[in-house]
């Protein structure tokens, strides 16, 4: 284990905030003048390409990434299919404003219709959230129509919270490192685009590398380093694993979060810190880091003591 200097950050506190996603034909302000179509979220049929949705979305971290295109007058061109999950895919969106070279790729994580989609053990990864009303609480745990829309609903807030977070303390200590969540509209989370955005190949995941020892010494520190600013900030992954981990430029970057774990107040809090140090050390162990070194008892008990939990 490395020593960390940096003071454990201010825990969060939680609220409710205010969506805009209840007005589908809300319409973009500033945008050119002229013919509007009947619904500004309808691809144009020859280009593929809506408004961009900024203005009615609610929004990541200020200050914004420089390379982040805000204007209103930009457009969002569909590119394709990026990856496909259980509970969402995700598809690389190209926004740019028209007439210019400015523009930034997106990574668009759209969970699908309730009727169609998989929430895989999510009864435990709930427990400690709460909604405001108890009708929507029976609805979920029925498993309603409704209750899985609901469910649909907390996954995309819970995801882009706690990359907000992560992103913040990521900013301040440079220490975990995640996708800027640019930001959110009702079941969509767009994400900060990782790869080669000339030609828009994103960035491995870790399991898809064969990294010399070196790297691996490294890309285990920096994972190191990313679960304890989890567990100080009152987080587990919930869901970790080489898959959920990309590599770009070197840095190791969390990913797929939104199953994440409030371990303070989950009674599974311990349980979840366990498991995603038990999946990720088995890997690193498997590719030939001493055993000491990634021991998964070891680094659970540093967790569990850096969240309160010891």
């Amino acid at each position: 284990m490395r020593d960390h200097d940096f003071p454990a950050p201010e825990r969060r506190t939680r609220g409710r905030r205010r969506f805009d996603d209840d007005e589908p034909h809300f319409l973009k302000r500033g945008r050119p003048t002229g013919p509007a179509p009947t619904d500004p979220d309808e691809p144009d049929p020859e280009t593929d390409e809506t408004w961009s949705s900024w203005d009615d979305a609610v929004h990541g971290p200020q200050p914004h990434p420089h390379w982040l295109v805000t204007e209103l007058a930009a457009k969002d061109t569909e590119l394709g299919v990026l990856k496909t999950g259980k509970e969402a895919d995700v598809h690389l969106v190209r926004r740019g404003l028209p007439g210019t070279d400015r523009f930034c790729l997106l990574a668009a994580k759209r969970y699908r219709d309730p009727r169609h989609r998989l929430f895989h053990r999510d009864a435990g990864y709930l427990e400690g959230r709460r909604v405001r009303r108890s009708r929507e609480m029976r609805a979920m745990t029925g498993r309603t129509a409704f209750g899985r829309q609901m469910i649909a609903g907390q996954w995309a807030a819970a995801e882009f919270a706690a990359l907000s977070r992560l992103w913040e303390i990521g900013e301040r200590y440079g220490t975990v490192t995640v996708p800027y969540p640019v930001q959110l509209r009702g079941t969509e989370l767009m994400l900060e685009f990782l790869g080669d955005s000339d030609e828009g190949t994103a960035a491995p995941r870790l399991a898809e590398l064969r990294p010399s020892p070196a790297e691996l010494r490294s890309l285990w520190g920096q994972l190191v380093d990313a679960l304890v600013v989890l567990a100080r900030a009152g987080y587990a992954h919930g869901d970790l694993s080489p898959y959920n981990l990309l590599v770009h430029a070197g840095r190791l970057t969390l990913i797929d979060l939104p199953q994440v774990v409030d371990v303070v107040v989950n009674p599974q809090g311990r349980e979840f810190l366990a498991r995603d140090v038990r999946i990720v050390a088995t890997w690193f162990a498997a590719r030939g880091l001493p055993a000491d070194l990634v021991d998964p008892t070891v680094l659970t008990e540093v967790l569990c003591r850096e969240a309160g939990l010891a």
